[in-house]
């Protein structure tokens, strides 16, 4: 279980680098990147938010808890039984919801708030990487 959960802590480790050496300062320099740049950002951190999702289900097993029926539930379930802290819970399904909105494509994207929520975000995968870590110790 912990190999598992390390191998794709780093694999979420590398992507969140990739987008963070690679995305830009200002919303302006972001809509001036080719939208295959733009799409390579979304899909690293779509990426990111499910394997974090993916290293929860796992835990999950391991634990011992009872099987999800929807991502919701899992963390709640994580929450309630105190193996993930409430805060870090909060971070993992606003990011969901953000992964959400980029796989199910609601219609266009809005390429100005979707940039604005990484900008955001960026700093709670940080956190997330902590809590697993201080988990699975």
């Amino acid at each position: 279980m912990k190999d598992r959960i390390l191998n794709k802590l780093s694999e979420t480790k590398d992507s969140v680098k990739l987008v963070e050496e690679n995305f830009p300062e200002t919303f302006e320099k972001f809509i001036e990147m080719s939208r295959l740049e733009r799409d390579g950002i979304y899909k690293n951190i779509e990426f990111s938010i499910q394997n974090i999702l993916d290293i929860c289900a796992i835990i999950m097993k391991e634990e011992d808890l009872k099987v999800p029926e929807s991502d919701e539930s899992m963390l709640n379930e994580l929450g309630k039984a105190g193996v993930l802290d409430k805060d870090i819970i909060e971070k993992i399904q606003d990011m969901k919801g953000f992964r959400n909105l980029l796989v199910h494509r609601y219609g266009p994207l809005d390429d100005e708030i979707a940039y604005s929520d990484i900008k955001e975000g960026l700093d709670d995968f940080q956190d997330i990487f902590e809590e697993i870590k201080r988990v699975i110790s």
